[in-house]
């Protein structure tokens, strides 16, 4: 079908995001044990809390788990509007694939060495083709 080519990256972040599901409870639950937390005690006591319990290490992969749900929600709209606009063919595709690209990078990186200056210039490049598709949408549409 004409247009429909980026819903293939749309996809891949999707599947993406449930890898990082498997990934954050697969290093989280065995450190939980690890660390004899009590996730009762965590929900009756707001001074608790898992970054304080847990190493940084386990606790980077949640977090990059829900940077997952953030600025991807926005590349999710663009890209099936320009899905159904009949314009996610091409360059627009092109464009998200490299975005996926990026957040994948993203997530590795801070799931692994959580280098920050790394991450943001990650993150900065993903943004800007975020900010790409978002402005050919608009251009559309409007």
């Amino acid at each position: 079908m004409i247009g429909m080519s980026i819903l293939q990256p749309v996809v891949a972040l999707a599947a993406w995001t449930m890898a990082m599901w498997f990934w954050l409870y697969g290093t989280r639950i065995p450190a939980l044990s690890a660390a004899k937390v009590d996730p009762d005690d965590l929900v009756h006591d707001p001074t608790k809390g898992l970054d304080t319990l847990l190493p940084p290490q386990v606790m980077w992969k949640a977090h990059n788990y829900n940077h997952l749900h953030e600025a991807p929600t926005v590349f999710y709209a663009a890209a099936i509007v320009l899905a159904i606009i009949g314009e996610g063919d091409g360059l627009n595709a092109q464009i998200a694939w490299a975005y996926v690209a990026l957040r994948v990078a993203h997530s590795i990186i801070q799931a692994t060495i959580n280098k920050v200056q790394l991450r943001f210039m990650v993150f900065a490049l993903s943004s800007f083709c975020l900010m790409f598709l978002v402005a050919r949408a608009v251009l559309v549409m409007f």
